[in-house]
């Protein structure tokens, strides 16, 4: 096919290259059935449950064991909320600059797992973790302020996941649809067909989340409530760096995106 090749450069074949195959395993499916979190959880649907898992309950967390003010809590949320929307636009240029979509995804995906990781430490390592209140008589207890280095190293690993949401999230979603041609009558109607099932990949992240990692950080800890999404996003990285060659013949980009 003129124009298309794989994320190497090499020349694809339609028959065999792009099509729902592909295009399922970015939304998170695989073999065309919709799979659920752990063995089949992949590309979108991890990236936003890892990203709702940590942003619908920042609030709490800042204002808990970092001992922030309220307000100090909603700037410092809206800072990270509003880089991680801003960087899109440098993950845009550099996919469509230099690396590509596929490589912008999978190098987003490790910067992803790596914050998160970051994050877990944060929230279990006693060097890292804010310390405890202390309870001082029956009715009170005394809560030491975090460090600054507690406080830094826990800011570093938030934009960090912040940097990878702006790497993912521009590319993802088009990349997706590059895998259907549009001159093919077919292969138009099933894109428009893809970005429904994305849109499902999106809402069943956010929902799953939402209910469930909610409760796990209120009611079991931080470390298992930050610990859940960098399980999640570390499978994603596996999948998607173990099947690298075999995604090269069902991957495949326009030349213009490499």
């Amino acid at each position: 096919m003129d124009g298309v090749v794989d994320y190497r450069g090499r020349p694809i074949s339609p028959a065999t290259n792009g099509g729902w195959t592909s295009a399922l395993f970015i939304i998170g499916t695989n073999d065309g059935y919709i799979m659920y979190w752990g063995m089949g959880i992949r590309v979108e649907m991890a990236e936003r449950f890892a990203y709702y898992g940590i942003t619908s309950n920042l609030i709490s967390y800042l204002t808990g064991p970092l001992r922030e003010s309220t307000a100090a809590g909603a700037a410092n949320e809206n800072a990270w909320s509003g880089a991680a929307s801003t960087l899109a636009l440098v993950g845009a240029v550099v996919a469509d600059s230099w690396l590509g979509r596929y490589r912008t995804v999978l190098y987003s995906s490790f910067l992803s797992f790596l914050g998160l990781g970051l994050l877990t430490l944060s929230a279990t390592l006693p060097s890292l973790k804010p310390p405890e209140c202390i309870a001082v008589d029956g009715e009170s207890s005394s809560c030491p302020p975090p460090s600054t280095f507690q406080v830094g190293f826990f800011f570093f690993s938030l934009y960090l996941i912040a940097l990878a949401h702006g790497g993912h999230k521009p590319c993802a979603q088009a990349f997706g649809a590059d895998q259907f041609d549009s001159r093919d009558p077919v292969e138009s109607a099933s894109r428009s067909s893809f970005f429904n099932w994305w849109y499902f990949g999106v809402c069943a992240g956010t929902i799953t989340a939402q209910l469930i990692l909610n409760y796990v950080q209120d009611n079991m800890g931080w470390a298992l409530g930050f610990g859940l999404p960098c399980v999640a996003m570390a499978w994603r990285f596996w999948r998607f760096s173990l099947e690298r060659e075999r995604i090269a013949t069902i991957l495949w980009q326009r030349k213009a995106r490499l």
